[in-house]
């Protein structure tokens, strides 16, 4: 019965391992930002990894001690502010978790061996999220970042005096995805005094 606790997988070491067998190559790029729980829609949920190139793709990790009671909650935040979203699970989720998420998420399998080390199969690879919303996307940005965006796109002083949702939808208005995507990362790599924690 030890043995079979011992042998289950952690987030930690589940995200450990990814970042060193799958995203080696990502975090060489340097047009590639990775960030470690990064808070979507202002802290509401937060994806475990954010790879943000020339999309957004989350990586939600689902370890042999996690249940999937969060699951419906983080999936609305997910398909709202992630264009691609990739479940990395331990074996004993996949039934559950195939049942339930869209198909347009992508689904690996963390394996926990009997040494220790954690081994990734991929089960479906990520499509392009259907209900991606730039408004939403755009709450990555503090107000002050979203205020200093609109500015340098032409928008005077009063249109940016005003609520974040408020900013969030000129932003979505005013760029196209790609566009945006850009301007998110390119804000949130220069951004000082923060890191995901």
């Amino acid at each position: 019965m030890l043995d079979l606790m011992m042998n289950k997988s952690n987030d930690l070491e589940i995200r450990e391992a990814f970042h060193k067998k799958k995203l080696s190559q990502q975090h060489k790029n340097k047009d590639t930002l990775i960030i470690d729980e990064l808070g979507l829609l202002h802290g509401s949920n937060r994806i475990d990894i954010a790879v943000i190139g020339k999309k957004i793709h989350g990586y939600e990790i689902k370890s042999a001690k996690d249940n999937l009671k969060r699951l419906e909650g983080q999936l609305n935040s997910y398909s709202r502010t992630l264009q691609k979203l990739t479940f990395v699970i331990a074996p004993e989720h996949l039934v559950d978790v195939m049942k339930f998420i869209p198909q347009w998420c992508g689904v690996i399998i963390a394996e926990k061996g009997v040494r220790g080390g954690i081994t990734f199969r991929s089960i479906r690879k990520a499509l392009l999220n259907p209900d991606f919303d730039k408004t939403s996307a755009a709450h990555l940005l503090w107000k002050n970042e979203a205020q200093f965006m609109l500015s340098s796109l032409g928008y005077d002083k009063k249109s940016t005096n005003k609520k974040r949702i408020e900013l969030y939808k000129l932003i979505s208005q005013s760029l196209s995805t790609n566009e945006l995507v850009g301007k998110i990362k390119e804000t949130l790599s220069t951004r000082e005094n923060w890191r995901a924690e």
